[in-house]
Formats: C-alpha cells, sequence, structure tokens
C-alpha cells in the first residue's frame, strides 16, 4: 500500500494494489473508488482531503466521548 498527499490540489491517494491494473472509477461525492476487471480495489483518491480527514477526526472525538 502506498499514500500520498498532494497539498496543492488537497487530493489523497491511496494504492492499494500496486501490482493491478484499473480498469475503471466510480465515484461517490469526494471518494473515487478505481478497482480492477474484476472489481477489486486498487486506488483510492478522496477529493477536499483536508476537510475530509478534519471530519473524521472531529468524528473520532464525539465518537470516543
Amino acid at each position: 500500500m502506498k499514500v500520498e498527499y498532494d497539498r496543492q490540489e488537497d487530493i489523497l491517494t491511496v494504492e492499494l494494489d500496486l501490482s493491478t491494473p484499473i480498469d475503471h472509477a466510480e465515484q461517490l461525492d469526494t471518494l473515487i473508488l478505481h478497482v480492477s476487471s474484476d472489481n477489486r480495489p486498487v486506488l483510492l483518491e478522496v477529493l477536499h482531503a483536508s476537510d475530509f480527514v478534519s471530519e473524521v477526526i472531529k468524528a473520532s472525538m464525539r465518537a470516543a466521548a
């Protein structure tokens, strides 16, 4: 697995499978999941990543309280 953050574009990229080619992508709001021809997740992109991570942290803090 490989994780990268592009600060200028505010995109978090998580490569789940470095050896499998991407066949197509499916987008749900700010998440884009790239999958292989047999529908296995290969790459995840999080658009507006700083907002996404901030919301995840806030939610985890509420859950811990």
